[in-house]
């Protein structure tokens, strides 16, 4: 703070003291306190868990596990400064229950696989001073990435730009175990609860889509038919890992595309949700189907799903956060302070700025400022911050200043190499995972 600005508090000060009327310097500092009264509140979930503010860093496929399904020490590292920059919770982004149905090479897999130690690191890493870490469990479906799966989802599609199979009735009925089976070795390693990723267009959101599911069992029509793979997954993991350990569901308010998931839908989903034991609800919306634009790449002021929360208020008493568009402090501390939401996910934010969380939770404050780009090419935006990741990851980031395309070419290059890592480590061949 200058002089100018220091001498102008001081003086205020005495102003108020005096018992003058407020000028707006003072209203402005006394509304910035309450920005961060709000967002530096603690929350308490149903399961007992406790997080220590209301900011979590949301989900993102940050690609840095090791081409094997195991976490780097990129990764490790890259948890490590979230949870020492504040954050309540981070959720680690596309961690897969079936290595065959990967999103990206450099996705974790919860599994036979799995190499305990480094999940036991990353676990310890991401839960420093009070701060919570879970993975993100899922599943890719339809959207499984083809050099390394054979993708199927709930019915067979043959579309430009997505071809799957069709899962059959048995192997949906494996599903509720295979969950439960990663949700309990997150558990064991020391995590504090998982987060069941029914959105953005993978294999449970499929499900939740009449786009993507077109069958004809009881696990297709109507909404609540289209939910009941979810509900029995939610059922069989809470089973599994008891009442004091943190159970999330992540989906969209709507698929954003003809024909997909509405919103009216959505909310019949999330009131078939709340008759589990569920102790968080991450709305977000749309979906990577091919040509899809992303939330995160809209070009709108302001957070994306606040209005549909209030509308969920309504039918859900589980506790709500959303997810996409947060880029100020005022705008996410509104959103608690109205009670649209309990929790406030963030995802880009804390690539620009990995202390975010410590910073909007003390007087004072300070907003990211967002990077801009011309007519991106699609996922391009998603390399740019997957690479801004590793940045931070290495300690680098007040320095790196990369260009898109070169950004896209190193992300692309690495997801290539990764994919032979993959191939090898999980046995796949022509294709399909062994």
């Amino acid at each position: 703070m200058n002089a100018f600005n220091s001498y102008v508090k001081k003086f205020l000060e005495r102003v108020q003291t005096a018992h003058f009327l407020a000028w707006p310097y003072g209203e402005l500092v006394n509304e910035r306190d309450r920005h961060a009264d709000v967002l530096s509140a603690p929350l308490t979930l149903h399961c007992g868990v406790t997080l220590k503010n209301r900011l979590v860093k949301a989900a993102m496929s940050d690609s840095l596990g090791d081409g094997a399904g195991r976490p780097s020490e990129q990764q490790i590292e890259l948890y490590r400064r979230w949870a020492d920059g504040g954050a309540a919770l981070s959720i680690i982004g596309e961690v897969q229950v079936d290595h065959r149905f990967a999103e990206k090479p450099g996705n974790l897999v919860v599994g036979p696989r799995t190499d305990d130690t480094l999940l036991r690191r990353l676990a310890e890493a991401g839960s420093t001073d009070r701060a919570q870490i879970w993975p993100q469990l899922g599943h890719a479906g339809a959207l499984a990435h083809a050099p390394i799966s054979n993708p199927a989802g709930p019915s067979a599609l043959d579309l430009d730009g997505l071809r799957c199979d069709e899962l059959s009735l048995a192997e949906i009925k494996e599903l509720p175990t295979a969950y439960a089976r990663a949700a309990s070795h997150a558990q064991a390693v020391g995590f504090g609860g998982v987060e069941i990723h029914a959105g953005h267009g993978f294999l449970l959101s499929q499900f939740l889509s009449p786009l993507f599911n077109r069958r004809s069992d009881h696990y297709g029509g109507s909404i609540e038919a289209r939910c009941r793979i979810l509900s029995e997954i939610l059922q069989q993991v809470r089973h599994a890992v008891g009442d004091d350990f943190a159970v999330a569901v992540k989906i969209n308010s709507s698929d954003q595309l003809d024909g997909g998931l509405s919103e009216a839908d959505s909310l019949t989903a999330i009131e078939l949700i709340d008759a589990e034991s569920v102790d968080l609800i991450d709305i977000s919306g749309g979906t990577y189907f091919p040509g899809a634009p992303a939330s995160s790449d809209r070009r709108s002021a302001g957070p994306y799903f606040i209005d549909f929360a209030r509308r969920a208020r309504s039918v859900t008493h589980t506790p709500l956060m959303a997810t996409g568009g947060f880029k100020t402090r005022a705008e996410a501390a509104e959103a608690v302070a109205s009670n649209a939401v309990d929790l406030i996910g963030l995802a880009r934010p804390l690539a620009l700025d990995p202390d975010l969380a410590s910073k909007w939770t003390r007087p004072g404050g300070g907003d990211p400022s967002f990077p801009e780009f011309d007519a991106p090419p699609p996922g391009g935006l998603t390399a740019w911050y997957s690479m801004r990741l590793t940045a931070i990851a290495d300690g680098i980031e007040d320095e790196w200043d990369v260009e898109l395309s070169d950004a896209i070419e190193a992300y692309e290059a690495r997801d290539a190499e990764r994919v032979d890592t993959w191939r090898r480590a999980f046995e796949v061949s022509n294709g399909e995972a062994g």
